[in-house]
């Protein structure tokens, strides 16, 4: 038997996954413990659930997830109109230095990836496949350079494998994510005050109450509707050249222009609240209906040597989050908040970097260094050096022949 949802419905049923979500952080005390995020709690819970239906009773549910995309590209907009440039600047030198720790974990990730495929008899495009293309790149990286292994390098279902690391890589990085947090903030002092203390970035607490008004929303909205609209054009354009990028990437650009611009022309002041409370939103349901549609049955089917593959990618990426990540910011609140961001999209996306945060500033107090930083790379800078790190991966002579 099978069953479709319409967008209507899925939506319908992504606003019940948080729902369920909240209740099971609440109520499980290991999910509150580990700080792991509502959209993953709650998703991971249905994504089971699908499995067991379509194993045991043949029964399958085919979700319109039309919204999905949309949902992501507005999350990057508010990321961008949240970005004033001016306290960007603050960021300074920890900026760079996290941004030069990420870099690091790149080519740390695709030669961990080449050896390990080495290892296991695979191809070496495999072990870029399942390295800084699917896991930090994300989904539509993924997509992209799959198309591109498969068609000019003659790799056989490129894509697919791609997407489902991609996919393992987006709950590895939501569920590891909080346990590293835990382990590292028992080495440093916390927020005094803990969660009672003011945030100073919107998108640290996504429950903090924040008073709006109708016109600011309608305003916000319009300047969302622009970013969407000329991201993707610019995108589009780019396509085949050197500055090929994402269209989230362009969607955020578009969003760190508009914010700067109006401000600097004296025309129009961002209502960050109102940017908060829409990318909070937009991010809780891209989340959990991303995680709710995974197909779990695939990833089951995956061979052997890709899990192995998958398994040291995390492996590694909680070593370098402990012990690298984490001391080189700093070894204080900050840097522990950045290390379980840094779990969410080295293996996952920028979303899941920021739910992982949100879970502890949530619960812990704010840490406003963390998400002046983490989005702009995770969002920004990463995409564009990942595209250069790969590029340079595939000029070595084990990808000549």
């Amino acid at each position: 038997m099978e069953i479709e949802l319409n967008g209507y419905y899925t939506m319908i049923l992504a606003t019940l996954v948080l729902l369920l979500g909240r209740f099971l952080v609440v109520k499980v005390r290991f999910l509150s413990d580990f700080n792991i995020p509502e959209p993953v709690a709650g998703g991971l819970l249905v994504a089971l659930l699908m499995l067991v239906l379509r194993t045991g009773f043949d029964f399958r549910v085919q979700f319109d997830t039309s919204l999905s995309a949309p949902l992501m590209l507005t999350f990057f907009a508010c990321i961008g109109l949240n970005a004033d440039l001016a306290s960007l600047r603050k960021g300074g030198r920890p900026l760079l230095v996290f941004l030069g720790v990420v870099l690091g974990f790149l080519v740390l990730q695709n030669v961990a990836g080449l050896l390990l495929a080495t290892a296991l008899g695979q191809s070496p495009f495999f072990g870029l496949l399942a390295g800084s293309i699917a896991l930090s790149g994300g989904h539509g990286t993924s997509v992209a350079w799959g198309k591109v292994f498969a068609e000019q390098h003659g790799v056989a279902a490129a894509t697919e494998i791609a997407l489902a690391c991609a996919t393992f890589g987006l709950v590895l990085g939501g569920v590891l994510g909080g346990p590293v947090a835990k382990f590292l903030l028992r080495r440093v002092a916390l927020p005094s005050g803990g969660k009672t203390r003011e945030p100073k970035n919107t998108f640290e607490q996504p429950h903090e109450v924040r008073l709006i008004t109708a016109p600011a929303l309608i305003e916000t909205l319009a300047l969302i509707s622009i970013c969407l609209l000329a991201g993707q054009a610019i995108s589009r354009a780019l396509v085949g050249s050197l500055l090929e990028l994402p269209a989230f990437v362009c969607v955020l650009f578009i969003g760190v222009i508009l914010r700067n611009g109006l401000a600097a022309l004296g025309w129009y002041d961002v209502f960050e609240r109102a940017v908060s409370v829409l990318g909070n939103v937009s991010l809780a349901l891209f989340l959990a209906m991303a995680l709710m549609t995974l197909r779990l049955w695939e990833l089951s089917a995956l061979a052997l040597p890709l899990f192995g593959l998958l398994f040291g990618q995390a492996v590694l990426m909680v070593i370098y989050a402990v012990f690298v990540t984490f001391p080189v910011l700093g070894r204080n609140y900050d840097a522990a908040v950045i290390a379980a961001g840094h779990c969410g999209f080295g293996l996952g996306a920028t979303p899941t970097a920021i739910a992982n945060m949100q879970a502890v500033t949530d619960r812990f107090g704010s840490a406003p260094l963390a998400f002046l930083i983490v989005p702009m790379v995770g969002a920004f800078f990463i995409d564009i050096a990942n595209a250069i790190v790969i590029k340079l991966f595939l000029a070595l002579p084990v990808f000549s022949s």
